[in-house]
């Protein structure tokens, strides 16, 4: 592991998570180059300012659940491999219906560098403490469509607050929204911010 980097789960007790590209449930169908374990890894820095997300999420009944932190440069460019293979459909419907594969790259959903390479982005989401339920947001994570804006039209009010509530728990934390992505937020003070690291997560 790079000096300065952990595993998230290791600073933040009662964090959860699940590393979607370590497994079948992504985009892609399938685990994802460099990511050879079900953890989420990230600076230092990142970690501390999730353990303040944690304990103001926590004062309004919320836990965080984590999806991605650190993405290895390999992770990437094995997107940038999969947007370019024929279409097969597996993982259209619930990830890209109204895109055409090739257009990831186009419309911005896949880029050949990624903030979450410079190890202080985080993709995630919040549930209730008292039932472990997770909140509805009107989206999956990874869904590349112009619902998972923040601004997206056709949301329940509900799902609206919820949106504003995890903004507002990870921008009062230091961190930047992402105006595509509701679950995309990176460290607005990043130790890193000029370099894309390439280990793998093990």
């Amino acid at each position: 592991m790079k000096q300065n980097f952990v595993f998230l789960d290791e600073m933040l007790p009662g964090i959860r998570w699940d590393a979607k590209y370590a497994t079948w449930d992504n985009f892609t169908g399938k685990p994802v180059d460099g990511y050879g374990v079900n953890r989420i890894m990230g600076t230092k820095e990142l970690g501390a300012a999730l353990h303040k997300a944690q304990d103001l999420a926590e004062k309004l009944g919320y836990g965080l659940l984590l999806w991605d932190g650190y993405r290895p440069q390999c992770a990437v460019n094995c997107f940038l491999n999969w947007v370019s293979q024929p279409e097969n459909n597996l993982t259209k419907k619930r990830y890209y219906p109204n895109i055409r594969r090739e257009e990831m790259v186009t419309k911005g959903y896949v880029a050949a560098q990624s903030s979450h390479s410079r190890g202080s982005a985080v993709d995630l989401t919040i549930f209730r403490l008292d039932t472990g339920m997770l909140v509805p947001m009107g989206g999956e994570f990874d869904f590349m469509d112009i619902r998972s804006h923040h601004a997206a039209s056709g949301l329940s009010v509900t799902e609206s607050k919820n949106r504003e509530c995890l903004r507002s728990i990870m921008e009062n934390s230091g961190f930047d929204a992402c105006c595509f992505e509701w679950w995309h937020y990176v460290l607005a003070d990043e130790p890193y911010p000029d370099t894309y690291f390439d280990f793998c997560i093990a």
